[in-house]
């Protein structure tokens, strides 16, 4: 089920869908070690930053503002002083006054992620507007995106240009590219597996086109970033305020209705409509996570078949942003149960913790009550002090630990009591990603 492509492509896809950026996002500046340099201020985690500082930052400060958390200017400034001259953004410049390479010191991915992050936070129209325009430049001829400018175009890539349009108002159908005037639709539709392939990867997507003619095969990892592409949002959007608790639905492959003549995708036929392959591509994650355990398997060249944590987070914010709320409520909850070790994979990592609020948050669910963990706080506390919280997320449990877990109420703990605060404690334990190695449990 997986794609059996380069291990080199392979990881960065595993590593964007997972809160973390790959090893090539970073420039050849040295990063901060534990007997190097300090830590940049303002920076969130603890862990080396140079695989995954754009992103993980950009995570953190989009699942604070979808929570009522304002974040700290140093964290904002940050991030706004990591944006190249020309508007893109690498993973990540230990030395902001050294120039970017641009054509492979930038990315597309860390690029739309810091766009959506700081037109989320506001008062950075300029680095917002200059980080579109670069995406907009650097659009294929196919409509899609690379990781790298003119690199070939890839399901996650797009995607996530794709939220950043979405996050500042633009239209994703209506950005084409220069030549040939293609949209980022264009090219995603023509990655999505159809009724010509196996019966369990209908409606999935491919990671990239298949060029050496062994078939597109169908990845989770660039399944679930498609099917929330495909609804035209970003990573927050609002939750649904309703939920007709019905299922999505998959192609209908029936003689004369989306069979591989009339509907196929990527296995043949036309594409259908992006409504459809949203659909298609949600019903897809709903039954391989009931098929898993409600949960996604890693997509990691060679690795064992264990939960893939961020992917099962990515797969619960698309089902929500289709209106499939119900649909993600039990791989919801499967990640909120502590013995299947999502909280233990996310704890003081702030891209982690993260994408745990944004699932919660677009799920309908509450991030400050997560398995008994506070989110919200824990990710607060990778981090500079928050400059405000709004009223209705304000609530920090005195019953609850520096790690946001519940106290035992025998050992001082004053149980049950909410007080309204605004401040955390500071006390970052960095689980970090980098692509090459990654952690044990997750990748």
């Amino acid at each position: 089920m997986n794609v059996r492509r380069s291990a080199t492509a392979l990881a960065a896809l595993a590593a964007l869908c997972t809160a973390a950026a790959p090893a090539a996002f970073a420039d050849a500046s040295p990063s901060p070690k534990p007997s190097g340099p300090a830590l940049p201020k303002g920076l969130y985690g603890t862990k080396d930053p140079q695989f995954d500082g754009v992103w993980r930052q950009s995570l953190a400060l989009l699942a604070q503002d979808a929570v009522g958390v304002t974040p700290a200017k140093s964290a904002i400034d940050w991030l706004a002083g990591q944006q190249c001259e020309d508007g893109g953004f690498a993973g990540y410049r230990a030395d902001p006054a050294k120039a970017c390479d641009p054509k492979k010191g930038e990315f597309t991915d860390a690029t739309a992620a810091a766009v959506q992050a700081l037109a989320a936070v506001g008062g950075r129209s300029s680095a917002v507007e200059k980080g579109v325009a670069w995406l907009k430049k650097h659009q294929n001829d196919d409509g899609g995106w690379g990781m790298n400018p003119g690199g070939p175009s890839d399901a996650n890539s797009t995607s996530a240009a794709v939220g950043a349009f979405a996050a500042t108002g633009t239209d994703p159908k209506g950005v084409k590219s220069a030549k040939g005037g293609k949209t980022p639709y264009d090219l995603l539709l023509g990655l999505q597996l159809g009724c010509d392939a196996k019966k369990g990867e209908r409606g999935a997507f491919a990671y990239t086109a298949d060029k050496g003619g062994a078939g597109a095969a169908a990845n989770d990892l660039a399944t679930a970033a498609a099917a929330l592409a495909t609804q035209g949002k970003g990573f927050v959007f609002e939750p649904a305020g309703k939920d007709d608790g019905k299922a999505p639905e998959p192609l209908d492959c029936g003689k004369g209705k989306g069979g591989a003549k009339d509907g196929g995708k990527a296995g043949g036929g036309e594409p259908a409509g992006v409504a459809e392959a949203g659909q298609a591509a949600a019903a897809y994650l709903a039954d391989t996570m009931a098929e898993h355990g409600r949960h996604l398997l890693s997509s990691m060249p060679g690795a064992k078949d264990q939960p893939d944590f961020g992917g099962t987070a990515d797969a619960i914010i698309a089902l929500a942003a289709g209106e499939h709320s119900a649909t993600a409520a039990k791989p919801l909850q499967w990640l909120q149960s502590e013995k299947n070790g999502a909280l233990a994979w996310a704890k003081g990592d702030p891209g982690a913790l993260g994408k745990l609020v944004l699932a919660a948050h677009a799920a309908g669910a509450d991030p400050r009550s997560f398995g008994g963990v506070d989110l919200v706080q824990r990710l607060n506390a990778t981090g500079p002090k928050p400059e405000s919280v709004s009223a209705s997320g304000s609530q920090a449990d005195s019953g609850k630990d520096a790690d946001g877990e519940k106290k035992d109420d025998d050992k001082g703990g004053v149980g049950g009591v909410w007080w309204t605060v605004g401040v955390f404690m500071v006390a970052g334990i960095g689980i970090g990603f980098l692509l090459s190695g990654r952690k044990k449990q997750q990748l």
